[in-house]
């Protein structure tokens, strides 16, 4: 229900960002506060999440925490908003913008749990969006918001977003039933893995961009060649293949290529 690895992911993506803000590490309140804000976020909004998908996971996910009875949903609502209540707290301990961000995350995935995931392709685009923030969260925690902090997130969106064209097509039963027009939905799984593919690719390309305006150091080249040959791998797999099953995999293969993305940013920013 709460996602540990996705927001292990968002934590770190925040403290990455505030590494690259300073060309160095943060202080300790500064990192520990920052990921907190992205963790318990993260965790909250997909405790709400599942709340409101609990007829579609029915379908798509039937061995998930509320579909299956282990938790019952009016606990998985509460602690989805006790979650996010500390994440503002957290955010507001650092400072005025940094409130600001984390509210305006809040915000648009609220609106994507209860309305905005029905919209489709506009929902992967809000969640895309709350993706590529972190990386500027983590400047305004440290009170600088570089273009080289820009830039990540905007990688980090398209890759995404091309991440959440795939699970539309993992879950197009379920979606359909619950009236999700997601790109699988409305155009079927072949269109919508030549969509995700496009962003993937897109995504392989804006990883160049950084090294042609030397915005990162050597070490940002292994770790980024090896995350866009795993797009690339993956982008011509899924146009091959489509089946529910094999959208499932790249799926999970695409969120280590992103890992790996995050390391690269890391890395290319010491």
């Amino acid at each position: 229900m709460f996602r540990p690895i996705n927001c292990l992911m968002m934590g770190a993506a925040v403290v990455i960002g505030e590494i690259i803000a300073l060309g160095g590490l943060p202080e300790f309140y500064e990192a520990f506060l920052g990921a907190s804000t992205a963790i318990f976020l993260m965790a909250g909004t997909m405790a709400i999440n599942d709340y409101y998908d609990l007829e579609i996971d029915r379908i798509n996910r039937p061995e998930k925490p509320l579909p299956s009875g282990v938790i019952k949903p009016p606990h998985a609502i509460i602690l989805g908003f006790i979650a996010c209540g500390l994440g503002l707290v957290a955010a507001a301990s650092l400072n005025a913008s940094s409130l600001l961000i984390a509210l305006l995350a809040l915000s648009l995935m609220l609106y994507y749990n209860t309305r905005g995931k029905r919209t489709g392709l506009l929902g992967n685009v809000i969640v895309s969006i709350c993706i590529g923030l972190p990386f500027i969260y983590g400047g305004s925690a440290v009170g600088k918001v570089t273009f080289t902090l820009l830039l990540f997130s905007l990688i980090s969106f398209t890759a995404n977003l091309g991440r959440e064209v795939t699970k539309g097509i993992v879950d197009v039963e379920g979606d359909r039933v619950g009236g999700v027009k997601t790109v699988a939905v409305q155009y079927g799984p072949k269109f919508a893995s030549k969509i995700a593919s496009t962003f993937y690719l897109t995504a392989v390309i804006l990883s160049f961009v950084p090294l042609f305006f030397g915005l990162v150091g050597r070490r940002y080249i292994p770790l980024v060649l090896v995350s866009d040959i795993g797009f690339i791998v993956s982008t011509f797999s899924l146009l091959r293949r489509y089946s529910r099953e094999d959208a499932e995999r790249i799926k999970n293969m695409v969120l280590i290529w992103m890992s790996l993305g995050l390391l690269a940013f890391l890395a290319g920013s010491l």
